[in-house]
């Protein structure tokens, strides 16, 4: 591992002043930290923010919004009973995600930062664009079966790993963020970046500025009775997925008033098509309805190697997903969460 400075800022004020071009902020370390170990990142000066004072609150407002402190590790986040009554799915993605030791460390700043899980994103001795510009893409000549079908470009074909942000982006989550020139909001369907020319550019974070809190909107509530988060991957164990779909119904009697879907695993960001989502409003939940829907969630797939099978298993996995919300969310958590062996359906408690 490289040697780097270590500092343990008190505030926010002193965090911020603390940062230099080379630096990296700390959390919980669970990607940072293995990244470290092997050369693919390394930084000069590590900022430890797990102390700042108010970064580590669950925090529901008057008017039923939810603000989640960056710091919040996400095991409190997922084992919070308001949280899974009121957005259920983000609770099923958070324990999808990873094992109770890695829940118990890992922050909700840190997810919405993961590096992806490409091989040679994470192998120095190979050719990135992502981590090192300009020196081409050795994923395209190599294994590339799980990498992705949406939003790529030549310069590099990468997916985001998150599981948590596939359901903050069919939500409608919004990032605070306090940096050199002050604070602002991120709408987190801008805040992860597809590469382009520029894959180096993972977000829409300037340099210096700090993840402050994570924010969802009071109307997330409307779809607790029928949300549901399915994970497709290898082995149902914490493995990443293959491909993953957030899927949530508002129903009105026995139509879909309204429809929320996004994907994950499949592009460099979470991918959330509103078309797609049209399609459904208005409509009496059915497997054809949902499966036309989720053909227009996969407008414009293509493969970008020895993946084309993954187009096809994230068109069954979205219309599985709807599918599964239409029959209402579990009342307890599935064993398994976002597994599609767990249990198909509940008995709307959360409605």
């Amino acid at each position: 591992m490289k040697r780097f400075d270590y500092i343990r800022p008190a505030s926010i004020d002193e965090a911020l002043a603390a940062w230099n071009p080379g630096a990296a902020w700390l959390g919980g370390g669970t990607n940072l930290v293995d990244l470290m170990k092997t050369g693919a990142v390394q930084p000069d000066t590590v900022i430890d923010v797990t102390r700042l004072p108010g970064l580590d609150r669950i925090e529901w407002g008057a008017d039923g919004s939810l603000r989640i402190g960056a710091m919040v590790r996400n095991a409190d986040l997922a084992d919070d009973p308001e949280v899974a009554r009121r957005l259920p799915m983000v609770a099923e993605a958070l324990l999808a995600g990873a094992s109770g030791q890695l829940r118990n460390a890992a922050t909700v700043g840190g997810n919405l930062m993961q590096h992806t899980r490409c091989n040679y994103f994470e192998t120095p001795q190979a050719a990135c664009n992502r981590r090192d510009p300009g020196t081409g893409c050795d994923a395209w000549e190599g294994e590339n079966a799980n990498l992705a079908v949406l939003g790529w470009s030549e310069a590099c074909i990468a997916t985001n790993p998150s599981d948590f942000c596939v359901p903050l982006a069919a939500l409608e989550a919004v990032v605070e963020v306090q940096g050199p020139e002050g604070k602002r909001e991120i709408a987190i369907a801008d805040f992860h970046s597809l590469p382009g020319d520029t894959p180096e550019r993972r977000t829409a974070l300037e340099p210096g500025e700090l993840i402050l809190a994570l924010r969802l909107p009071a109307s997330a509530a409307a779809f607790a009775g029928h949300a549901r988060y399915l994970k497709v991957r290898e082995r149902t164990s914490y493995a990443f997925a293959l491909v993953s779909a957030a899927a949530a119904l508002r129903m009105e009697g026995d139509r879909i008033a309204e429809a929320r879907l996004a994907l994950g695993s499949v592009a460099a960001k979470p991918w959330r098509v509103v078309e797609a989502e049209a399609l459904l409003a208005g409509q009496a939940p059915d497997p054809d309805l949902f499966a036309r829907a989720a053909e227009a969630a996969l407008t414009g797939a293509a493969p970008s190697g020895d993946n084309s099978w993954k187009i096809d298993l994230a068109r069954r996995t979205a219309a599985r997903s709807l599918a599964m919300a239409a029959a209402g969310t579990p009342a307890r958590m599935p064993a398994l969460p976002a597994s599609p062996f767990g249990e198909p359906a509940g008995d709307l408690v959360h409605a």
